[in-house]
């Protein structure tokens, strides 16, 4: 697979300009052949990300008072740039990632989307007017952005995550601080290049590549008013606890287990479709991906026989081929720790139920069905409650809309689940009775339109939702004025 001749160079921006690392040299390598570098440098030291804070908090009085019409008007050249090198961009994003290429466009292109929707903030309400108990008085609610801002994202999508934190962030009138994650540093270069290209003022935003520990740098900085994180439960917790010592707002976005329930009324062949998109596409390496099936006794049988079917026609293999439904893990550790959950998974009573065929190299894995005991011994196995971020669907067998819910709500997460049925009453009662954020009824669990609030429930997460109207509550605060002449 050739993504690139020359591997990029991997530099930090800082103060509006591209400077080397001073940290260790780190790489980024090709999915889908791990010894194929895509991009090479230093990451960014402690120090660096020090003057990246101080940059942004140097810049920040000025942006704050620019006009958001001004503001908007750089997403809008930004996200002009990035639709026009959508292809090549798509091309390098599934090469360093493993989703396939019309994947990797389309996400480019919804990063672009994205920075469309944030401009519109330009002409939407700027705040709300009060009646006042008194005579001769209004009362003026507006917002005003938190100062300087960390975010932290994740590998798995490395344009659409950050597009939609930076996007809100900036239009809002934050200065930011941005470290992507370190496997995936290419889609954050391009990003930060289209608001170069936009011309961004220098300061505004700063890019620190490097290794996860520099996000303890971020939470510790003097200069840090807020902090978007999104990743794993774990460092996601410390970071809000770390933020909450210091009186710093964190937002967010941690792990998820989501459920797609079958019941006995559903069409089955839009959600055998449906399921297969949920759990396979982009290799399972989303947080919204469906990792659990729960099934109608009733229909299990049949709805099985059909998803085996669809994925029997499944194609994996090398994400630029425009034949291949699914490319590999983002790399060989992720990979061989999917293999290890299979592996515990069958110890503990799974059963093999379908595994497809992948190339037997670098970090492809099949796409795989683990069928699980019925009950509470079902539900004591690792494929139940971990997640593996991998191509792996546990499925359990139930009776009725009742026990359906029960299994679904089994879990400490509560991002985003797909309901199959064609009764709109069981609908309605899901709405109410599921803890989740996002409820999909009769489409897949994955997927997440920019107009709306994203974010999950219970451990997938804290704070303020993200996307949508939702990010105002986050990127600023309020000021109530009472105004009489």
């Amino acid at each position: 697979m050739d993504v690139a001749s020359t591997p990029v160079a991997l530099h930090q921006y800082l103060n509006g300009t591209w400077a080397e690392g001073q940290g260790r040299e780190i790489d980024s390598r090709a999915a889908a052949d791990n010894s194929q570098v895509l991009a090479r440098g230093r990451a960014a030291s402690e120090e660096q990300v020090d003057a990246a804070f101080a940059a942004a908090h140097q810049a920040k009085k000025s942006w704050a008072a620019t006009p958001m019409a001004a503001r908007a008007a750089y997403l809008i050249a930004a996200a002009s740039y990035l639709k026009e090198h959508a292809e090549q961009f798509g091309e390098e994003l599934a090469g360093e990632e493993g989703k396939t290429r019309a994947e990797g466009i389309g996400e480019v292109l919804r990063a672009a989307q994205i920075f469309t929707y944030y401009a519109g903030e330009a002409e939407r309400a700027a705040g709300t007017v009060f009646q006042s108990p008194r005579a001769g008085e209004q009362i003026l609610v507006t917002s005003k952005p938190l100062g300087v801002v960390g975010i932290i994202t994740p590998f798995n999508f490395p344009i659409g995550i950050p597009a939609w934190k930076i996007a809100p962030a900036l239009v809002f009138g934050n200065t930011v601080v941005f470290k992507p994650a370190s496997l995936v540093p290419i889609l954050a270069l391009r990003l930060v290049q289209a608001l170069e290209y936009a011309g961004l003022p220098a300061g505004v935003l700063n890019l620190v590549i490097g290794p996860g520990a520099l996000g303890d740098r971020f939470i510790a900085n003097e200069h840090l008013n807020g902090l978007s994180f999104t990743g794993s439960t774990a460092v996601g917790r410390r970071l809000c606890a770390a933020g909450a010592a210091r009186g710093v707002p964190v937002q967010a976005e941690m792990g998820g287990k989501n459920a797609a329930v079958v019941l006995a009324d559903a069409d089955l062949d839009l959600a055998s479709e449906q399921v297969l998109f949920g759990a396979f596409r982009s290799t399972g390496q989303k947080c919204t991906a469906t990792s659990r099936l729960i099934l109608d006794d009733g229909i299990a049988e049949d709805f099985l026989a059909r998803l085996i079917t669809r994925l029997e026609q499944w194609t994996t293999g090398n994400p630029l081929d425009p034949d291949v439904h699914m490319g590999p893990l983002v790399d060989a550790k992720a990979a061989a720790s999917a293999r290890e959950g299979i592996d515990r998974a069958l110890s503990q009573g799974a059963l093999l139920r379908f595994q497809g065929k992948a190339p037997e190299t670098g970090s492809y894995l099949a796409p795989t069905i683990l069928e699980l005991p019925t009950g509470e011994a079902g539900r004591e196995n690792c494929a139940w409650r971990e997640e593996f971020f991998a191509p792996i669907l546990a499925v359990c067998t139930v009776s009725g809309a009742d026990q359906a819910f029960e299994a679904a709500e089994d879990s400490e997460f509560g991002l985003s689940l797909a309901l199959f049925t064609s009764n709109l009453s069981v609908a309605l009662a899901a709405e109410q009775a599921l803890d989740v954020g996002i409820l999909h009824v009769n489409s897949e669990s994955a997927g997440a339109d920019p107009h709306v609030p994203f974010g999950g429930a219970k451990a997938s997460g804290y704070g303020p939702k993200e996307q949508g109207a939702a990010a105002r509550e986050f990127y600023t605060h309020t000021t109530t004025t009472y105004l009489r002449g």
